[in-house]
């Protein structure tokens, strides 16, 4: 074994369970592997296939997967034809190479999909031919629970009857709870399977969790600017936001790409070599992304989103640190967002809608909790993590930055005896309500509502006896039944709290309601943050002064709303000038030196605590309409046909130029103003626009007593402002 292992893949030793787990197959056993990522999974098939007469079957849900590995195999042998892949993919000259090579002997590890599999002409070919074993991969995809299910994986086990009897199984899985470990074995019908299981624990991972604010970006940009030339991926749950957020990070200066499924095939590949290679520091992605990507050092794991499992969770953020080295996983949290993935379930089946709200709810428990976030997760699969000897203890927000803990001792009592007077036929949400006094239809169909017990509990809220349940589950005087998930039972270390209880110091849990929804202040227009009066008062004489300097009227220097932002933001560069609202690059190097220059001072001179040193550059959700005017505009098209074209209508596709002119930037519409007004119009309202102290429309419409109408002054206002201010 060792000779192979250094032959084949040039190792001198097996990691972890691995030489285990080969053993076993090569004798033959159904074997069933729960190996977290980046432990070495694919190599406990690989290797006994190479080393065995005859053809492994490798099941596999994911082409690229496939791919991937074929690729990997063919790099370790002589014969090209050592590892194959049989699905759609193929055309049918590369069908009858492919039996072609099964047949001779060349082709040790065959990759199909499942929907391969139940081709008749294929399972026909197959019993043809000696099968060394079978190899599920993702196996969780059999299991309804799992995170990735699969309606097709189920009907395996009928399958490989059919191609063979006494065909070995090895199942092989990097995420699975004790519930989908079992489904797996039911389903291929291995019970008697040798099962091998690696810990779960990531010691290197460093997990947290934050409220997610209105100003999740500047969040997000704030902390990738701190690990400034590190490697991460980024995880959004819509395409959009993907493409959004991807643009804002560039906007401010982050080397990132987007990846999800909406790209086409050529773009996702180049993204992503880009990313490997290290041309990029941040893929913005979908969960389309990460399968199979094995890059050892990324450094940090956002979720933007919280995911819809624990399971999802632990694989996407067990994509960083895989070298070992630091990894930072941190997500965003807000239960708005739990609400909205609820309602995307509603349309499906209600066993499903049951199992999404379950799985849900888990992770609802994971990110409020306030005890030990790595005990969590390690508990979800079936997994203690013992205090003096577990690796990473003190990696996580909750470890790191304690909450408040008082003593529970009778609280754990009455809930452990609750449980046991309502013959352990609850699940927690019910369970709560027994506790507090609230009726519903479940348990009024029990009577439970006309027993002494009920509501008990009533003294503390529903959120306090939620946490404590989460907290008692994970001490283990409580499990979740297996059977009937969810439902909760009581363990014999329960029982035996109850006859002699001991201390129990309960954490306080994580509020996030929407109250703390302003933990990060933006200092932005409309934020409710106050103007310095004084500074604006400075700002607008400065601005006199130079606009007497300049013969031009003051707001085509700065309008008012920039000033106000300015007086908010406290600029005292040109490039955090340039990020006011309504001052563009080119304003700020126009025009911007001594108002930055007066600002600093002012700074200065009044020890003013700026709101933060980071002001994020918005893309403006709407960055594509402004260079789709732009480019239009230059070549002269009819204004109402650029407007029609985006379904816009005059007034707002007005005010769409004007937030582009006000900017900064130039917009030549000449072309279109000869055509609505004549010369001596036009010379009239340059006139008046030169010497108006301001450019309100209102006031010029009641100055030219209704001779012009607002749409003719505003178009114009485009014109004088593009050619004089810009």
């Amino acid at each position: 074994m060792h000779s192979a292992l250094k032959t084949y893949f040039g190792f001198s030793e097996f990691k972890g369970l691995q030489e285990a787990v080969i053993k076993s197959i090569l004798a033959k056993e159904s074997t069933f592997v729960i190996m977290p990522t980046g432990g070495g999974k694919s190599l406990c098939y690989q290797l006994p296939a190479l080393m065995q007469e005859g053809t492994a079957i490798v099941v596999s849900p994911l082409i690229a997967l496939m791919k991937n590995q074929v690729d990997a195999i063919r790099g370790v042998s002589d014969e090209h034809g050592v590892a194959h892949v049989l699905n759609s993919s193929l055309n049918k000259t590369e069908v009858k190479q492919v039996k072609q090579d099964i047949t001779n002997g060349i082709t040790k590890l065959l990759y199909v999909a499942p929907e391969s599999l139940t081709k008749e002409e294929n399972v026909e070919f197959l019993r043809s031919v000696k099968i060394s074993f079978m190899a599920v991969d993702e196996a969780h995809c059999i299991s309804e629970w799992g995170h990735d299910f699969r309606p097709e994986y189920r009907n395996l086990k009928q399958i490989i009857e059919r191609i063979g009897d006494n065909i070995p199984i090895i199942g092989l899985t990097a995420t699975a709870t004790p519930k989908v470990q079992e489904d797996i074995l039911k389903n291929l019908g291995m019970s008697n399977a040798r099962t091998f299981k690696a810990s779960f624990n990531r010691p290197n991972l460093y997990y947290e969790i934050r409220p997610k604010t209105k100003n999740v970006d500047a969040d997000i940009i704030r902390f990738v600017k701190q690990n400034e030339g590190k490697t991460g991926i980024i995880y959004c749950l819509s395409r959009k936001r993907v493409e959004e957020l991807a643009q804002v990070l560039q906007v401010n200066g982050v080397k990132a790409l987007p990846y999800h499924a909406g790209l086409d095939a050529k773009t996702r590949v180049k993204h992503q070599d880009m990313f490997l290679m290290e041309d990029i520091d941040v893929v913005v992605a979908t969960i389309a992304f990460g399968m199979g990507i094995d890059k050892p050092d990324v450094r940090f794991v956002i979720h933007h989103d919280i995911p819809k499992s624990i399971e999802s969770y632990y694989q996407e953020t067990g994509r960083a640190g895989r070298d070992g080295g630091e990894g930072h996983c941190l997500a965003f949290y807000s239960y708005k967002d739990i609400e909205k993935l609820e309602k995307f379930m509603s349309g499906k089946p209600v066993a499903e809608q049951e199992i999404g709200q379950a799985l849900l709810q888990e992770v609802v428990a994971f990110a409020e909790t306030s005890i030990s976030r790595r005990k969590f997760i390690l508990h979800y699969f079936g997994e203690e993590f013992d205090n003096e000897t577990g690796e990473g203890g003190d990696l996580d927000d909750n470890m790191r930055y304690p909450k408040k803990q008082h003593e529970a001792q009778d609280n754990v009592k009455l809930l452990l005896e609750i449980v046991k007077k309502t013959m352990e036929k609850y699940k927690s949400k019910d369970l709560v309500n027994v506790i507090i006094g609230k009726e519903n239809a479940l348990i009024k169909s029990h009577k439970t509502e006309t027993k002494p017990f009920f509501g008990t509990g009533k003294h503390k809220e529903n959120t306090y006896w939620m946490a404590l349940i989460r907290q008692v589950l994970v001490s283990g005087y409580l499990k979740k039944d297996i059977e009937t998930y969810g439902v909760i039972k009581i363990t014999k270390s329960g029982l035996d709290f109850i006859k002699n209880p001991t201390s129990f110091m309960m954490t306080e849990d994580h509020s996030f309601n929407e109250t703390h929804d302003d933990s990060i202040v933006a200092a932005s227009k409309g934020s409710g943050a106050v103007v310095d009066k004084e500074l604006m008062a400075m700002l607008k004489s400065l601005r006199k002064t130079n606009a007497k300097k300049l013969g031009v009227p003051p707001f085509v220097i700065f309008q008012d709303p920039s000033l106000e932002d300015m007086a908010l933001k406290y600029p005292i560069t040109t490039a955090e000038l340039s990020n006011v609202h309504g001052v563009g690059e080119g304003k700020a190097k126009k025009y911007g030196k001594d108002f930055v220059a007066l600002i600093a001072r002012y700074v200065e001179d009044n020890d003013v605590v700026r709101p933060d040193d980071l002001v994020v550059k918005s893309t403006g959700t709407n960055s594509g309409l402004k260079l789709y005017i732009i480019q239009n505009v230059d070549r002269k098209l009819p204004l109402t046909d650029i407007s029609s074209a985006k379904g816009m209508e005059m007034p707002a596709f007005i005010k769409e130029m004007e937030a582009i002119v006000f900017s900064g930037t130039k917009l030549n519409i000449d072309y279109w103003i000869d055509d609505i007004l004549d010369e001596d119009q036009q010379e009239e309202l340059h006139d008046y626009f030169m010497e108006s102290e301001t450019d309100k429309i209102d006031v010029a419409i009641d100055e030219f007593d209704g001779e012009y109408d607002d749409e003719e002054l505003r178009l114009y206002r485009i014109k004088f402002m593009s050619e004089v201010a810009n």
